[in-house]
C-alpha cells in the first residue's frame, strides 16, 4: 500500500547507459506527488540514428507532471548532465538552480544558439542549504572533473537522500575546492536512508589518481617535447586546462586555443577567477609567427569530432594550423565508448604526418572524474546508506556496483532501469510502478520522436538504397511510356551484367500489364502493383529490400 509518506525516486535517463542523465525525487500520495528534478542532459546519436544531432530523455511525464514539478536542480555542467536545458526548458518552464559555473557556461550556450529562449537560474554555492517545495536541497562540495559539482542531500518527511552526480576522491582537483569529506561524514551521522550513486567506475578496483598527477606528468611530457605540442582534453577540464597552461609556461611555451567550445570555457571560467595568475592565451591567429618549439595547441576534437579543431588539423583541412614531423600531438582524455573509430581515424591521419602520439597508455596524462571501488568504499563508509541504488552506467557498471553495494553489507540495493518508479523508504524500499520513457532527437530544427523524424527509413536507407518510379497512364490505364526509374544506392547490374535498370523496367511492366483492363485505371492499385514488382525484382537480383516509392500520373 503506497504512503503519502514514500519517497520515490524515477530516472528517466541516465541508468543503463552513459549520458543523458535526467531525474526525480517524488515525494506525498501516488495521485498528487511533489517532484524535484535533477540534471536535464543529453546524449550523442551512434549510427543507429542517421542524420540526427542530439538524443534527450522523452519528457511526456514531465509535461504531464509540470504543475507538481517545484524545481530543477542540476548538479554541475557536463552535457550529459546539463546539455539538454536549453531545448528542453521552454516545454516545462519550472525554477533552475545551479552553482555560477554551470548557470554561466548554460548563458553563454544559449547566447550562441539563434533563438534559443533565455533559462533564468537562481545561482547556489556549493555548501548553500535551500528550500524548493516540500524538498530542503544541500548542495555538498565534491570532485570531479569540472568546476563546481555538486551532490545533493535531499531532505524531506521521509528522510535524507544523497543524489551524488558524478564525483570522485581528489584531494588536489587543480581548481575549486577539495571534495568535502567532513561534511559527507556529518551527513552519515545524521543518517541516511537512501545513496543514489555513480556506477561509471565501479568495475575498477584501487582509487583514481588526482588531477594534481596528471599536472606533474603533462610537465614531464612537455619537456621532453622537441617540436611543437598540441594537446587536446575535454573543454569542461577547467582543471586540466590551467594544469596545460601551467606546464607550458615552465617550458617557455605560448598556449593558442583552437575551437569554440574551449574559447567559451575559458572566457567563463576566467571570469570566474579560475585561471588568475596564467599567462595570456592566444588566438589562433597567433600560430603562424609564434616559433614551433614555444608552441603548445590546445584544441578541441578528443574525441574525433569530424569538425573539431583537431580533427581538421590531423587530415589538413584547418585554414590557419598544420602539424610536422616531430610535433607532439597529447589525448589529454579518454576515449568515450562508441568514439574509438572517429579517433582512431584521427590517430591514423597524425601517424601518416609522422607526429608522437601520447596517450593515457603512454602516460598519466589524463584520469577519470569517476570513482573506482576503493572510493566508493570510502563513500559508504562515510555515510552508511540503508538503500542504495545505483546510477550513471551501463547494465555491466550497475551490477557491478550492486554487487559491490551488498559486499558492504547494505541493507536494502535496488537496482533498477529508466522509468522505474522506485521507493526508497528504508524497510521498504522495491520498484512500485514504471512511468513512460523514452527518447527524443534533435533533427535539424526539428525535437521530436525519432520514428517521426524519418529515421527508420534513413536506416533502410544506408543498408538497402531506394528506388523511385514514376509511371504515366492513360484514363484506361495503360501505359504511355517506359517507367522512369531513379536508383540511389543500387548496384549498376545484376551479377550477369544486365542493367539493373532494365530487370526492374520489365518487371513494372510485367506487373502493371497484368492487371485486368477495367481495374487499370485505379492509379492506387497501379501504383502498389508496380511498387511489389520493383521491389521484388531487386530483392531477387540483390537479396535487399529496397526502399521504394511510386509516382502514377494518369492523363
Amino acid at each position: 500500500m503506497a504512503s503519502a509518506n514514500d519517497m520515490v525516486f524515477l530516472p528517466l535517463g541516465g541508468v543503463g547507459e552513459i549520458g543523458m542523465n535526467l531525474a526525480l525525487y517524488g515525494i506525498g500520495p501516488e495521485d498528487n506527488r511533489s517532484w524535484l528534478m535533477v540534471d536535464c542532459g543529453v546524449s550523442f546519436a551512434g549510427p543507429e540514428l542517421p542524420g540526427i544531432d542530439l538524443v534527450f530523455p522523452d519528457i511526456k511525464f514531465l509535461e504531464e507532471e509540470v504543475d507538481n514539478i517545484v524545481g530543477m536542480v542540476i548538479t554541475h555542467a557536463h552535457e550529459d548532465h546539463y546539455g539538454a536545458i536549453l531545448h528542453l526548458w521552454p516545454f516545462l518552464k519550472i525554477p533552475v538552480y545551479a552553482t555560477a559555473f554551470t548557470a554561466s557556461l548554460l548563458e553563454a550556450k544559449i547566447a550562441s544558439e539563434p533563438g534559443a529562449e533565455k533559462v533564468p537560474v537562481t545561482v547556489v554555492k556549493q555548501g548553500d542549504r535551500i528550500d524548493i517545495g516540500a524538498f530542503n536541497v544541500e548542495f555538498i562540495t565534491m570532485t570531479h572533473s569540472i568546476p563546481e559539482p555538486c551532490a545533493l542531500a535531499i531532505r524531506t518527511t521521509a528522510g535524507l537522500v544523497v543524489h551524488t552526480g558524478d564525483w570522485k576522491i581528489d584531494h588536489t582537483p587543480g581548481v575549486g575546492k577539495p571534495i568535502d569529506l567532513k561534511r559527507l561524514e556529518e551527513l552519515g551521522e545524521e543518517g541516511v536512508m537512501s545513496l543514489v550513486c555513480d556506477s561509471t567506475n565501479a568495475v575498477r578496483d584501487g582509487v583514481s589518481p588526482s588531477e594534481g598527477d596528471v599536472a606533474v606528468e603533462l610537465k614531464k611530457v612537455m619537456k621532453e617535447a622537441k617540436h611543437r605540442i598540441a594537446i587536446t582534453t575535454f573543454a569542461s577540464n577547467v582543471a586540466r586546462i590551467r594544469a596545460i597552461a601551467e606546464a607550458a609556461a615552465s617550458c617557455g611555451r605560448d598556449v593558442v586555443v583552437v575551437g569554440r567550445s574551449m574559447h567559451r570555457v575559458i572566457e567563463v571560467a576566467g571570469e570566474l577567477g579560475y585561471l588568475e595568475g596564467l599567462p595570456n592565451f592566444h588566438d589562433e591567429e597567433a600560430y603562424g609567427y609564434l616559433p614551433r618549439e614555444k608552441t603548445v595547441l590546445l584544441c578541441t576534437g578528443s574525441q574525433g569530432e569530424a569538425r573539431a579543431a583537431l580533427s581538421r588539423i590531423a587530415s589538413g583541412d584547418h585554414r590557419n594550423i598544420g602539424l610536422s614531423k616531430g610535433d607532439t600531438v597529447i589525448f589529454s582524455s579518454r576515449t568515450i565508448p562508441g568514439n574509438e573509430k572517429a579517433v582512431g581515424e584521427v590517430q591514423n591521419h597524425l601517424a601518416n604526418t609522422e607526429v608522437t602520439i601520447v596517450t593515457d597508455k603512454d602516460a598519466l596524462v589524463h584520469v577519470s572524474g569517476h570513482p573506482r571501488r576503493g572510493e566508493l568504499e570510502q563513500l559508504y563508509n562515510l555515510l552508511k546508506p540503508k538503500v542504495v541504488v545505483p546510477v550513471h552506467g551501463e547494465p555491466l557498471h550497475l551490477a557491478a556496483h550492486a554487487e559491490f553495494a551488498r559486499s558492504m553489507k547494505v541493507p536494502e540495493v535496488i537496482r533498477g532501469k529508466n522509468g522505474d518508479i522506485i521507493r526508497i523508504n528504508s524497510g521498504r524500499a522495491a520498484i512500485i510502478d514504471e512511468a513512460p520513457f523514452g527518447i527524443m532527437v534533435k533533427d535539424g530544427s526539428i525535437l521530436d520522436d525519432p520514428e517521426v523524424t524519418g529515421v527508420r527509413d534513413r536506416r533502410k536507407l544506408s543498408y538497402a538504397g531506394a528506388l523511385v518510379v514514376s509511371l504515366v497512364i492513360n484514363r484506361q490505364g495503360d501505359l504511355l511510356d517506359d517507367p522512369k526509374l531513379a536508383l540511389m544506392g543500387l548496384p549498376d547490374t545484376d551479377d550477369e551484367g544486365e542493367p539493373m535498370e532494365e530487370i526492374i523496367s520489365k518487371a513494372i511492366v510485367g506487373a502493371v500489364t497484368s492487371i485486368p483492363k477495367a481495374r487499370r485505371k485505379d492509379k492506387d492499385l497501379v501504383g502498389e502493383a508496380a511498387r511489389r514488382a520493383a521491389r521484388s525484382a531487386v530483392l531477387d537480383v540483390w537479396g535487399k529490400k529496397t526502399l521504394c516509392q511510386v509516382l502514377v500520373t494518369r492523363l
